[in-house]
């Protein structure tokens, strides 16, 4: 959605609390994060209300709030509020939370980072009978209906993608008997996801991570892009490394 409209502070404060409209928290989300690019210190004046929305019951704030939060590394509050997000229910908040923390040099969401660099399991929340599931290789954004489970009384219960990415493997196939908790299909991470990934391993990654990261390093299915930042980051954990021996 496009919120070009430059908003005044009185409508800035107004959008941030208006949760019954989502478009207008975004809008106002958006205009915070210019302000804090541009430096303007006026944007503490909404820090409050952005670590009051990392509570909120709507995961599209929490991710937004998430990733703004990492635009100020110097506010105890922000950090405090991102690692009590890197335990959120939702995949693509701890995401936004684990690179935010990044920022703080804070280490904490290192695993949630190696965590995007592989399959994601998605499960189904109802028991019953697979139906119109996407093929492998399909591209999918956050929310994308994956697939259908049929239960038993009639009721159909959508499974949604938790994280933009592509399909990678179909574990239950249409026709398939599920329970409540099975492993349905596994998603690799989008491109963007991944070499944000890999960017912050590059500061914050062991020498545990170098495996998986040097996978990407060699894929031949990665972009271009995505194989420097993987190399970078192979670099940047060995120069570590050899820091702390010496």
């Amino acid at each position: 959605t496009w919120f070009g409209r430059e908003l005044s502070d009185a409508d800035v404060s107004k959008y941030l609390a208006d949760e019954k409209n989502p478009r207008h928290v975004q809008h106002a989300l958006l205009q915070i994060q210019q302000r804090m690019e541009r430096g303007d210190a006026a944007a503490k004046t909404w820090y409050p209300q952005l670590i009051a929305l990392s509570g909120s019951n709507e995961t599209e704030f929490r991710l937004t709030v998430a990733w703004l939060m990492g635009f100020d590394n110097s506010s105890p509050q922000f950090h405090e509020a991102l690692l009590k997000l890197l335990k959120d229910g939702e995949p693509i908040v701890r995401r936004n939370a684990a690179l935010a923390l990044v920022r703080f040099n804070d280490a904490s969401g290192r695993e949630e980072l190696v965590a995007i660099l592989q399959p994601f399991a998605v499960k189904t929340t109802a028991s019953g009978t697979i139906a119109s599931s996407l093929p492998e290789g399909a591209t999918v954004a956050r929310t994308t209906l994956l697939a259908r489970v049929g239960q038993p009384d009639g009721k159909i219960v959508e499974i949604r993608s938790p994280l933009p990415g592509r399909i990678q493997k179909l574990l239950k196939l249409n026709g398939a008997q599920v329970t409540q908790g099975d492993e349905v299909l596994s998603l690799n991470s989008d491109e963007n996801s991944v070499w944000e990934a890999l960017r912050g391993l590059s500061l914050v990654g062991t020498a545990e991570d170098a495996a998986i990261i040097e996978s990407y390093a060699n894929s031949t299915e990665a972009s271009a892009r995505v194989r420097d930042q993987a190399k970078n980051a192979l670099d940047a954990i060995k120069s570590r490394n050899r820091d702390l021996r010496s």
